[in-house]
């Protein structure tokens, strides 16, 4: 038999191989991240008829070369071009991943590790990331509890959607800053209420209140003084307007709060007529001669009877001359009818006991006698508070060269006034607000100061509890919850890993991958895809990297290969014909 014939065979079956890796391509052209493959032949054996002399000096004869027969072609390899980057197409499922790499997803069936550049996946219903087409969970390292960060250690299934990230706690707020301007020309500040802040906080369960409070001017006049202003605690409120009792609440210092100047703070005395008279005889209060007094004469039309009130001095002075004040005119005051005739202050600038009405009547409810500390009746009946205290108030000061903050003057640390919420339940806890990054400087007369939940760094800021609304996966690999409450929690990072010779690893088919010996082992942890300057690309899938003008042109000469080849065989039959005719 002719050795040509079984060439021809031999080369038919290495193109009809070539036509089977081509159309596996074509077949795949759309098949995600398919890496195209490639064939290559090489000659197959030869029968060598004479072997290669070498040259002989002695006779000088030449040397003569090998005579061999080739006996036909073989497949050599099949290689898979499985580094050059298939196209990006766009899906939109913000769980479809490409790497802009060279490396592989990693996936387990439960038993064995695979690899993959198909980036299609999906959450099922236990709540675990896995691929669309096969069901592997993909695999990635979880979250340490005490740290918070990614731990990378050996690779296992990331579940992303599991009941316990479906919701995401309440915190109760801790902290609260103000920022903004203090203009001290601004009016609201000098009015009782003062400028109102309001500030949003939450408690442990996540219930949500409305704190307000009053920001007021603290002293009248402001040169050569730093410029000072008292906060007061003036309400709570819950989501449906109902107003908490905040009776055993205290902000800054609470109930006993530093006192608070006021200097000529003068109240003029309305609902009275205040006189002024001149004593026949001096008396003397201390080391003061007084020489005239100041009073006022209260008449109540139900009872018809007058009550006379002495303003001036601001002393007890029922024991002087006897118990009476002769005025000039002859009119004469009984200090012992203490039915009639009240005196308003002691020596100290208080009001004298059971004599808070009468202050009212006199002076209005512009501010409480029990919180006067130090003041004083002038001799025309006006009075003027020199030092006073405010219930759950807290004083701020600020620098009068560059209206930066300068103190508190109260507890909560040293930028921080403490607003201690105890006394309300269980749920609530202490809050600081930090009013050092509010500034003092003239706002055409608007003071621009606010008040936010959380502290410098954002934190403490106390929340709501929230539900799962959605995953993101970053560029990185790491995957995020996100929540209603606008809070975010890692859930673990994508590994993946990368082989010394990717071209070495075994097609398992499914768009699957497993390593040989050639390939390099998986070392079980994998790494960070930006260890390599790669990245992760959401909401699109590697395609094909199949060129199908590449494949049309190789299968046309796979085609003529083919032909010529059955050429050989027809003509090695033809030749075989003519030897069996000789016998005729």
């Amino acid at each position: 038999m002719m050795r040509s014939l079984y060439s021809g065979v031999s080369g038919l079956k290495t193109h009809q191989t070539k036509m089977d890796v081509i159309g596996n391509n074509i077949a795949n052209v759309n098949t995600t991240s398919y890496k195209t493959m490639s064939i290559n032949f090489s000659d197959l054996m030869y029968q060598t008829t004479q072997a290669a002399t070498g040259p002989n000096a002695t006779t000088g004869a030449a040397g003569t070369n090998p005579r061999q027969i080739g006996l036909g072609v073989q497949t050599a390899a099949i290689s898979t071009n499985i580094t050059q980057e298939g196209a990006t197409q766009s899906t939109g499922n913000p769980f479809d991943l490409k790497i802009s790499g060279d490396e592989f997803f990693i996936v387990s069936d439960g038993s064995n590790t695979y690899f993959t550049r198909d980036g299609s996946f999906y959450v099922d219903a236990a709540g675990n990331l896995a691929m669309s087409s096969t069901g592997y969970n993909v695999m990635g390292w979880g979250v340490d509890e005490e740290t918070g960060n990614i731990k990378k250690d050996t690779v296992k299934p990331l579940t992303i959607m599991g009941s316990e990230y479906l919701t995401y706690g309440a915190e109760n707020t801790t902290a609260a800053t103000a920022s903004g301007i203090i203009d001290w020309n601004d009016d609201d500040q000098g009015e009782k209420a003062g400028k109102t802040l309001s500030l949003q906080i939450y408690d442990n369960l996540g219930y949500s209140y409305t704190v307000k409070y009053g920001l007021h001017n603290a002293v009248e006049g402001k040169e050569g003084k730093d410029y000072s202003f008292y906060v007061t605690l003036d309400s709570i409120t819950d989501s449906s307007g109902k107003k908490l009792d905040i009776s055993n609440v205290t902000f800054g210092t609470g109930k006993t709060a530093t006192s608070i100047e006021l200097d000529g703070m003068n109240y003029g005395v309305s609902g009275a007529t205040v006189k002024q008279a001149k004593l026949q005889t001096p008396i003397k209060v201390g080391t003061t001669t007084v020489s005239t007094i100041a009073y006022a004469e209260i008449k109540n039309t139900t009872t018809n009877t007058t009550t006379t009130v002495i303003l001036y001095p601001g002393s007890d002075i029922t024991a002087q001359a006897g118990g009476k004040l002769t005025l000039d005119g002859g009119k004469t005051i009984d200090l012992n009818d203490t039915a009639k005739v009240k005196v308003l202050f002691d020596g100290n600038g208080n009001v004298t006991n059971g004599n808070n009405a009468l202050f009212t009547t006199l002076y209005g409810d512009k501010i409480s006698p029990a919180d006067i500390v130090k003041g004083k009746v002038n001799a025309d009946g006006t009075l003027t508070v020199t030092e006073r205290t405010v219930t759950n108030s807290a004083i701020l000061s600020y620098s009068g060269k560059d209206g930066k903050f300068q103190t508190n003057g109260s507890t909560g640390g040293e930028n921080g006034v403490t607003m201690d919420l105890t006394s309300l339940g269980k749920a609530f806890t202490n809050v600081t607000v930090d009013f050092s990054k509010a500034v003092v400087t003239d706002n055409k007369g608007k003071s621009t100061i606010s008040l936010e939940k959380g502290d410098k760094n954002d934190k403490n800021a106390g929340r709501e509890s929230g539900d799962l609304q959605g995953v993101s996966i970053q560029t990185n690999g790491m995957i995020y919850a996100l929540y209603s409450n606008g809070q975010k929690r890692l859930l673990g990072q994508i590994a993946v890993t990368e082989f010394a010779n990717a071209s070495g690893l075994q097609k398992e088919g499914d768009n699957l991958y497993s390593s040989t010996k050639n390939s390099g082992d998986f070392n079980g942890i994998g790494i960070d895809i930006t260890e390599n300057g790669d990245a992760m690309n959401t909401g699109v899938l590697e395609m094909s990297n199949v060129d199908l003008s590449s494949e049309f042109t190789d299968m046309i000469t796979t085609q003529r290969g083919f032909q010529a080849n059955s050429r050989i065989i027809t003509v090695s039959d033809t030749l075989l014909e003519e030897l069996v005719n000789l016998k005729r």
